[in-house]
């Protein structure tokens, strides 16, 4: 597996288990990193991606909502919501990744981890995400960027090294 593709899968991992199992952000992901670890390169990366999502999650939640709203947040299968809330992020924060990757990372990972029409409908709503990003975007507290040059309080790193 590619470094920025398991970033992105541990990052995954650990929002699903805040959120359907209301765990601590900070256990959680520190049990996935330990469990399946990242590459040294791509730590930093991982934690950025999911504590910038879990920081906009009420932004994402809504963006999410307004592109689907046949699909009510609450209903709609735990997998999808959560990848599309890390792909949201990813797209929106950040720059130094193309929206095709971002969008074709997350419909990936929707076949990996989700059902049979999973891959599709991520696909749908965050290609309807890209055309509205600039809308949505400034709705958002940091991009990715500034929180890999800025140590934050979640202990994420200076580096952000390729992938």
């Amino acid at each position: 597996m590619k470094p920025r593709r398991k970033a992105r899968v541990v990052a995954f991992q650990a929002l699903f288990e805040v959120d359907q199992a209301g765990h601590d952000p900070e256990a959680s992901l520190g049990r996935r990193m330990q469990e399946d670890p990242v590459p040294e390169a791509q730590q930093a990366y991982c934690r950025a991606l999911y504590h910038g999502t879990l920081r906009n999650l009420p932004p994402l939640d809504q963006a999410i909502q307004e592109i689907a709203p046949e699909w009510p947040l609450e209903q709609m299968a735990p997998v999808d919501r959560n990848l599309l809330r890390l792909a949201a992020y990813e797209l929106l924060a950040d720059a130094s990744t193309p929206a095709k990757v971002t969008i074709n990372e997350a419909v990936e990972l929707a076949k990996l981890f989700g059902s049979d029409s999973s891959a599709r409908f991520v696909n749908g709503v965050l290609g309807t995400l890209f055309t509205m990003r600039d809308q949505i975007a400034s709705k958002l507290e940091a991009s990715i960027s500034d929180a890999l040059q800025n140590r934050g309080a979640h202990g994420i790193a200076e580096s952000s090294q390729g992938g």
